[in-house]
């Protein structure tokens, strides 16, 4: 393994005096998901986003589609987006818990990755974007089913994203597999399932270990606080039950954001107050049974056991302040340590990051995942 910080890591870093960094993915009123990082305040800016390319939406039934329970859907709706030209090299980017494809059509992402000139280049790049089973456009309990959809996880919802990508949109090989969050979780997983047709893999704000600690152990505490709801009824509530909004609120500000950013955004009780506020108050778009699904997906998430028969090379890429994924353990190292052809980029913690939140703002690694790409083995 090549531990790399990559030497032009400091003056991706420096930014110009005064500038305004772009909003994150996610950065919105409280209205947001829990996986999207915390609007905590205008970060320290960075250089301009380039415009995005016009994104195509589409969607594809996977028919007789079979759950690790053995429960066989007839129809699944798998929603997509795609930039660029089909018969380029393709690239699947994969989004975070309670997301959408939309989630990362942002100046802070895509308009970092996707314009001319930048790594994943719409031009030279067939960038596909799937919303995941159980999110967005794709097919998820709210949909009718309610509690009675399968209880799916993550191996249910790569084997979807498999489909899409090979039977719907007839891509074979990918030169490319990058997700954040979540999307990070699954493209570890796309590296130990299907090293076959993928050439790299970029996961990042995720580590490819046991779902577990303080990480499982507040997932777990989320959905609790719903499941326990009497107003959630066993998932056939009439409304809303209000600890969804509660349980978002507390597992963002928990998991999510950078100790030094939240610092700087609530120096006093009464700008904590203001903030805890505003997230409790604000309206939240999602629904109880898509959240705890989305949620519990990860339950038994370790793609660990298949880490030495990973065959595509790997550029993990995590921040230092990442509260679900703290370096100091010592477990991603030891992880990385058993791929063959893995470099690792630890971001460090600074006025510019947001915890967990950090890996939305693609200017901080832009550069790094360049050189990656150019690099041969």
């Amino acid at each position: 393994m090549r531990v790399a910080l990559i030497a032009a890591l400091a003056s991706i870093l420096v930014v110009p005096a005064g500038a305004q960094a772009p909003p994150r993915p996610g950065d919105q009123p409280a209205a947001r998901q829990a996986d999207g990082p915390p609007p905590v305040g205008a970060p320290v800016g960075a250089p301009q986003a380039s415009a995005q390319p016009a994104p195509r939406r589409g969607a594809w039934v996977a028919r007789d589609f079979r759950f690790h329970t053995g429960e066989v859907m007839p129809e699944v709706r798998l929603a997509y987006v795609t930039l660029g030209d089909p018969t380029s090299p393709a690239v699947l980017v994969l989004h975070g818990t309670a997301g959408s494809a939309a989630s990362l059509l942002t100046p802070a992402f895509a308009g970092r990755l996707f314009g001319p000139g930048q790594p994943l280049d719409a031009s030279r790049y067939f960038v596909i974007i799937p919303d995941a089973l159980g999110a967005g456009g794709s097919s998820k309990p709210s949909d009718g089913m309610r509690a009675a959809f399968p209880r799916y996880n993550y191996d249910d919802m790569v084997a979807a994203q498999h489909r899409l990508v090979t039977e719907g949109l007839g891509v074979r090989r990918l030169r490319l597999v990058l997700g954040n969050s979540m999307g990070g979780m699954h493209a570890w997983m796309w590296a130990v399932a299907h090293s076959d047709m993928v050439d790299a893999v970029v996961p990042m704000a995720s580590q490819p270990t046991p779902m577990a600690a303080r990480n499982w152990m507040l997932r777990r505490m989320m959905v609790e606080a719903i499941r326990r709801d009497p107003a959630y009824a066993g998932g056939n509530y009439m409304a809303q039950p209000p600890s969804l909004t509660l349980a978002n609120a507390f597992y963002a500000v928990a998991t999510n954001g950078g100790t030094l950013a939240w610092q700087a955004a609530a120096p006093t009780t009464v700008l904590a107050d203001k903030l805890v506020e505003e997230r409790i108050d604000a309206p939240l778009s999602a629904d109880a049974n898509d959240f705890v699904y989305q949620w519990d997906a990860s339950r038994d998430y370790d793609p660990s056991p298949g880490l030495g028969r990973i065959r595509a090379r790997v550029l993990a890429i995590n921040a230092a302040d990442d509260e679900r994924n703290p370096p100091e353990t010592g477990v991603m190292a030891a992880a990385m340590a058993r791929i063959p052809d893995a470099q690792m980029l630890l971001i460090p913690a600074g006025p510019e990051t947001r915890g967990h939140g950090t890996t939305g703002n693609a200017a901080l690694y832009a550069e790094a995942l360049r050189e990656f790409l150019a690099m041969e083995r």
